[in-house]
């Protein structure tokens, strides 16, 4: 894998975006962390991975880390425990939080904070009506349960969102979208943040890892041209959420400031980034067909078969953003983090239809993707699918 520089060069920047931000106030974290029992929902995925390390260089008195990935969970204790000498009271449960485990857990045990980075991440999650309600499953339901459950004994939930919640197009999106108008409409029993931010560069199942698997198997890479994402580092993913979850308050949805080298960047730009970083030159490829054939090039003349193409997939925005014309954002209190203020009047009585009717839908033996975009327009009159009939399972 590669460090934290390296990825910045990768991906266009030359500096870290929270530097700043994280140097003004890593006193104030310290002693705030070194003082907390810390509770991490889904601290085995990227984002998961990162906050935990974040914490951990802080050493708070407890990390308990909740994953349904067993595998993930020992690899990240045996990368924590490789690589630092813990006195922190250190625990991962491999439990579903939707799961009679996860409620003996918080039962017998209290923590300050709770910060949930669970959730379906990928816009490919809607190719099929079975995987959409997964997704509604993990990225509502179960960050609803997760909060009721902790509510009563710790001071602060944070729960993740994404830039894709503004504005979205996909189901995915607007699942995280629908996630944060429940937790604006929750009464004030405990202090709620989150944060959206942009792709993390080589997060689990991301393209950008899929640039790495591919060049270890001596594969094609494949992109689409015209998409443009805002990316950050693993590291800053960490640090986003952790100043949320520490530092934000009551509503607050943290994002990064715009800058002048944090800017939209293409899949394809990155793509040979990387291959000029491993020392090939890009062979760019009309077809999947052709940039197959051409696999023997590689170590013939050190050239890297590429197709890039035009995106037609279902749920894909050309560009991203990380707060809509109708949020006021403060700009100000952070070098580096403008916070999106939420002074949103929810509207309770659509938010219980919606879990009413997804209740029904669920019950269902047939479903399909219309079903869930009519649901999401039950609460985001807005929200356009930009449907295509077609899914990035079917790209190279």
């Amino acid at each position: 894998m590669f460090s934290n520089q390296e990825i910045l060069e990768i991906i266009n920047r030359k500096s870290s975006l929270f530097d700043k931000d994280i140097e003004t106030h890593n006193d104030e974290l310290k002693k705030i962390v070194s003082s907390s029992k810390f509770l991490i929902i889904g601290g085995a995925g990227s984002i998961g991975r990162q906050v935990t390390k974040e914490i951990l260089k802080r050493k708070p008195k407890t990390i308990h880390i909740v994953d349904i990935s067993e595998n993930n969970l020992v690899e990240l204790i045996r990368d924590l425990r490789s690589s630092n000498s813990i006195t922190t009271q250190l625990e991962t449960f491999s439990i579903d939080t939707m799961s009679n485990s996860f409620d003996l857990l918080t039962k017998n045990y209290k923590y300050d904070y709770v910060l949930n980075l669970s959730a379906i991440k990928h816009v490919r999650a809607e190719r099929d009506p079975y995987t959409i309600l997964r997704m509604i499953e993990v990225n509502i339901l179960s960050t609803l349960k997760s909060l009721e459950k902790t509510k009563d004994f710790s001071n602060k939930f944070f729960c993740v969102s994404t830039d894709k919640a503004s504005n979205p197009v996909s189901l995915m999106g607007a699942s995280k979208r629908v996630m944060e108008l429940f937790l604006l409409d929750h009464q004030p029993e405990i202090e709620i943040s989150s944060a959206r931010f942009a792709n993390v560069a080589f997060s689990d199942g991301s393209l950008l890892e899929g640039f790495i698997n591919r060049f270890n198997k001596k594969q094609p890479f494949a992109a689409p041209l015209d998409i443009k994402r805002y990316f950050i580092t693993p590291m800053e993913s960490g640090e986003l959420c952790l100043m949320s979850a520490i530092f934000g308050k009551d509503k607050d949805i943290f994002f990064p400031k715009f800058r002048e080298d944090f800017q939209l960047t293409s899949f394809t730009d990155i793509a040979e980034n990387y291959l000029l970083k491993k020392g090939y030159e890009p062979l760019y490829c009309s077809t999947e067909e052709e940039a197959r054939e051409k696999v023997p090039l590689i170590d013939k003349q050190k050239k890297w078969p590429c197709f890039f193409f035009k995106s037609d997939t279902s749920g894909e925005k050309s560009f991203e953003e990380f707060f809509t014309s109708e949020e006021n954002p403060d700009l100000k209190s952070f070098q580096s983090i403008g916070v999106v203020k939420s002074k949103f009047d929810t509207e309770s009585e659509l938010l219980k239809k919606f879990l009413e009717r997804f209740n029904e839908i669920s019950h269902r033996e047939k479903l399909d993707k219309k079903i869930f975009v009519d649901l999401f327009n039950t609460v985001l009159p807005n929200f356009t699918h930009l449907e295509t009939n077609k899914n990035l399972d079917q790209k190279m």
